[in-house]
């Protein structure tokens, strides 16, 4: 397990997740699945862990912080010093946490953090759900790289 930062309430570390990852550029017809799927784990109380990076990772937290459920933030870089409002709100209701592998002084996200970034969640979580992975990209890569026995979903 690589090291990592936190910030937030890490008593989250200890509920089943399920990192949600989605490369850059997804085809249309898995966009409206993933919003079905991502309203389908707020409304099931699901812990998702994510970079909420891409678009359609920014429009799954957007779905995700309408719930109650807890929430894993997953940077490609060192924890923020500040956060946006609906972020606040989730840290404030002790419902989101916030990982990371770089420390402060890690301030900007290049393809080598987010790869890191995206080990570390593949680590935290129990099951991977890949709503789209580009041939030959990143994550395609980080697929062949996943524990045995990791379960993984696509959508």
């Amino acid at each position: 397990m690589q090291k990592f930062f936190t910030y937030g309430n890490a008593d989250i570390l200890k509920l089943g997740k399920t990192a949600f990852l989605c490369s850059r550029k997804c085809p249309a017809n898995i966009v409206l699945k993933t919003y079905d799927w991502a309203i389908e784990q707020r409304n099931r109380g699901r812990c998702v862990i994510s970079g909420f990076h891409s678009a359609i990772e920014k429009d799954v937290l957007h779905y995700l912080l309408k719930g109650a459920q807890p929430i894993i933030l997953a940077l490609a870089r060192g924890i923020r010093k500040r956060w946006e409002p609906e972020i606040r709100t989730a840290l404030s209701q002790n419902r989101m946490l916030a990982v990371t592998p770089f420390d402060e002084t890690v301030i900007r996200v290049s393809q080598k953090t987010a790869l890191k970034r995206n080990e570390l969640m593949a680590e935290l979580a129990d099951e991977i759900c890949i709503a789209h992975a580009s041939e030959g990209g990143n994550l395609e890569k980080l697929m062949r790289q996943i524990p045995e026995g990791k379960k993984i979903i696509s959508i």
